[in-house]
């Protein structure tokens, strides 16, 4: 389970921002909503909702957490000695924009606690940490990474010899793992199995649902949520498809570099096909008539959902943890509020965690959500994102209106339009 992730430096982030999953003392909604670790004594949320006005931050705080996983998964064997990192510096700042940009990251594994970090600029990693904690005792350091100087601590002996191994440019924990490093594996896989996606293209998890349709578990819960969402599916079923077909259904408004991925992964391609009825003049069901989810036979809102389906019951089964960006875009708020609550329950039993960013205000009911599960992201005077939680604001009551509140602008995180009419008015002769 994730804990914490804090970014700096990193695009619209100056100042060390974290995103904390760690619930207070707040008893509110707490059987649904939290789950309550014995070993460590810890109390987390199953959810977190990220507010704010476009250009905020929302956006970038979750490129943050896609950057680190990245380079945790691939720098050790995607990159080559003098190729740039992918982090970009805060640029509205002298002081940031030379500065190296810093990710953390703490979670649980079992009954084992993590903390890994690194710092980096567009050419190197400039530090890097590793830390463990077991049983309540105090953080033990597995190693550190100070530039070219890489210590290995005894309780982290499969990263001995392999110091020298490691470019500049390549993570440390990351090399250990491709040498088949117990611990360091571990944590890979851990920081692996945090997934993003985005609610604005479906291209890139539409096979991933259509490949979990075969499965007995899965493909039963994919038709289940598909019959229950009111588009008037009846079933849904996978099929193949030729790989001309394939490449001209991924969207032209994917950048480049996504498109070439999923051209790449093209073999094997399949797509999903939507059972109706089709009925009489009477109104009488005669049959079937079977409408192609690569095209445009089905609504934009039913592709997303059901793209959806699929990462949102694998994290569920997996107890894993899902990111993902506009949540909301092209659904309707009722089925926004369903696929959230699949998380937001004790029929959680996995304890999954939900991470999402969001315009829907009608999420904020407080017989749905705590304080402690919604964060606002907005730019200070300087240009800069600032995250807090409305758990971190005085005098709002767990029971409040959080909605109309919000909307209000008492927590902040809306964007201030107080100029609109002056646009128009001042353009008059």
């Amino acid at each position: 389970m994730l804990l914490q992730f804090t970014v700096a430096n990193f695009k619209s982030f100056m100042e060390r921002t974290t995103l904390s999953l760690e619930a207070t003392s707040d008893d509110w909604l707490e059987e649904d909503n939290v789950v309550h670790l014995k070993k460590p004594d810890l109390r987390l949320v199953r959810a977190a909702a990220i507010y704010g006005p476009n250009a905020g931050g929302k956006s970038n705080l979750i490129e943050a957490l896609t950057t680190f996983r990245s380079l945790v998964l691939g720098s050790s064997k995607d990159s080559q000695q003098g190729e740039s990192l992918p982090v970009v510096p805060f640029r509205l700042s002298a002081k940031t924009e030379k500065e190296p940009t810093f990710f953390e990251a703490i979670f649980l594994k079992d009954e084992t606690r993590y903390r890994y970090g690194f710092e980096a600029t567009a050419n190197a990693v400039i530090s890097e940490w590793l830390f463990r904690q077991k049983d309540s005792i105090r953080e033990t350091c597995l190693f550190t990474r100070e530039a070219k100087t890489i210590t290995s601590k005894e309780a982290f002996r499969e990263g001995k010899g392999l110091e020298q191994r490691t470019r500049s440019n390549a993570l440390f924990l990351s090399v250990v793992a491709q040498f088949n490093g117990e611990i360091s594996g571990e944590v890979v896989e851990h920081i692996a199995n945090c997934r993003v996606i985005t609610g604005l293209e479906d291209a890139g998890y539409m096979s991933f649902t259509a490949g979990l349709l075969d499965d007995n578990v899965y493909g039963r819960q994919i038709r289940d949520l598909v019959r229950n969402a009111d588009f008037g599916i009846e079933n849904v079923k996978r099929q193949d498809i030729d790989r001309e077909t394939y490449l001209a259904s991924i969207p032209k408004s994917l950048p480049q570099p996504v498109r070439d991925v999923l051209a790449h992964d093209s073999s094997g391609a399949t797509t999903i096909l939507a059972v109706h009825q089709k009925f009489n003049a009477k109104g009488k069901a005669v049959g079937t008539v079977e409408f192609d989810f690569a095209g445009e036979e089905e609504s934009a809102g039913t592709r997303q959902f059901l793209a959806l389906a699929g990462p949102f019951l694998h994290t569920l089964r997996e107890g894993s943890v899902l990111v993902v960006d506009e949540l909301d875009a092209r659904l309707h708020p009722n089925l926004t509020k369903r696929l959230v609550s699949l998380f937001n329950s004790s029929a959680n039993q996995k304890n999954a965690q939900l991470i999402f960013a969001t315009h829907d205000q009608g999420l904020l009911n407080q017989r749905r959500i705590r304080r402690d599960q919604i964060w606002f992201a907005e730019k200070n005077s300087l240009g800069a994102s600032e995250l807090f939680s409305l758990a971190q604001i005085p005098g709002v009551r767990k029971d409040s209106n959080f909605e109309k509140e919000y909307l209000l602008g008492q927590f902040g995180g809306v964007p201030n339009l107080a100029g609109f009419p002056k646009v128009i008015f001042n353009g008059e002769k």
